[in-house]
């Protein structure tokens, strides 16, 4: 079967491997539509980071790995053991993989697990590729009613929706947004989907703005043309937001996201780092902020989500910014991603195409 494999760094390529059997416990999954994500790029331009270069503790997998951990697809086979599906249903995978016993696991917290992998990073198991086996804890059953391309959503507005879980929101709360990348552009749909009237978002390209807009924002803001913390301000009677979201990764906009705050706000960072930023902590002490990090997701953010996109209080389709073929990956995908991101939220790998 083909499944695209990570090499190393700038190196992706579609292999023909062994097609997995479906064991105990397991679920045999035809993918269907496979969203390339930021973490996917990161690791492109400068991993490898989270794919394991020696076996992965849990799953014993090392590179090459196949990659996709935001994904559809129909249920082709059910092993012994398993309940609650059958052969035809529309499914989504939820791709995290911990131990269950390490300390931090033990409290609960299986999103910060000291081992945890990724189906989709750490294993040969991933959504790019015409056949997987997972087992059928990560399947989560997806409504008839919600599109296959749209399911594939669901992984990064479950990151999302994870990350508003994590602050402390009120309904009437203004809410800032520092970056309008994919995450950025899911988080402001999550919170339009809880019920904030005033969100707002800062970006400095011109169409992700308009994406902004189009999703949710209440407010856009180009930092480049004015100091944004100040239209900030201007925005809530000089208080400043009781929320931010730092999605932008780079140092400006942690900057924005901190200096943006009211007195005792939080900011929540969502975004990963390739370098260590710089914090202005006299800001933060003096104005008792508060300052959190949100990971993944935890059990039920999944369920939520499409619940949320059943409903119709989430209505993602705008994300899809194109389609391509799984041979067209690496150019239409990831080069496009790179040398294109102004004009792409989210591609999305057909992999019947």
């Amino acid at each position: 079967m083909r499944a695209v494999r990570f090499h190393g760094r700038g190196d992706i390529r579609l292999d023909e491997v062994e097609e997995p059997v479906c064991g105990n416990g397991q679920v045999k999954i035809r993918p269907a539509f496979v969203g390339i994500c930021g973490s996917d790029i990161h690791e492109y331009l400068a991993g490898p980071t989270l794919v394991p270069v020696t076996p992965h503790p849990l799953t014993g997998d090392k590179l090459p790995t196949t990659l996709g951990h935001e994904f559809s697809g129909t249920v082709e086979e059910v092993g012994p053991g398993v309940t609650g599906f059958k052969v035809g249903d529309q499914v989504i995978v939820k791709p995290d993989v911990f131990d269950s016993t390490c300390s931090n696991c033990s409290m609960g917290r299986f999103t910060s697990c000291e081992k945890l992998g990724f189906i989709g990073f750490s294993s040969q198991a991933g959504g790019l590729s015409d056949h997987i086996v997972v087992d059928s804890k990560h399947a989560i059953l997806l409504p008839d009613s919600i599109p296959l391309d749209i399911g594939a959503l669901v992984e990064p507005l479950a990151v999302a929706w994870h990350a508003v879980s994590r602050s402390p929101l009120q309904a009437n709360d203004t809410v800032l947004v520092v970056g309008a990348g994919p995450i950025g552009l899911a988080i402001i749909q999550v919170l339009k989907a809880k019920g904030i009237t005033l969100i707002i978002a800062v970006e400095v390209s011109e169409r992700r703005r308009e994406f902004a807009l189009a999703l949710g924002a209440t407010e856009v803001l180009n930092p480049v043309d004015a100091d944004a913390v100040t239209q900030v301000r201007a925005l809530t009677g000089n208080v400043g937001a009781a929320i931010s979201f730092e999605c932008s990764g780079v140092q400006a906009g942690l900057d924005i996201a901190i200096a943006g705050l009211r007195v005792r706000g939080t900011s929540v960072i969502v975004s990963l780092w390739e370098h260590k930023p710089i914090i202005d902590i006299f800001g933060v002490v003096f104005q008792e902020k508060h300052v959190i990090g949100a990971v993944i997701y935890d059990d039920g953010d999944f369920e939520a989500v499409i619940d949320a996109i059943a409903s119709g209080s989430i209505q993602p389709r705008p994300m899809i910014t194109s389609k391509i073929r799984m041979e067209d990956v690496d150019e239409r995908g990831f080069k496009a991603l790179i040398g294109q991101r102004d004009k792409h939220v989210k591609i999305l790998v057909d992999i019947s195409a």
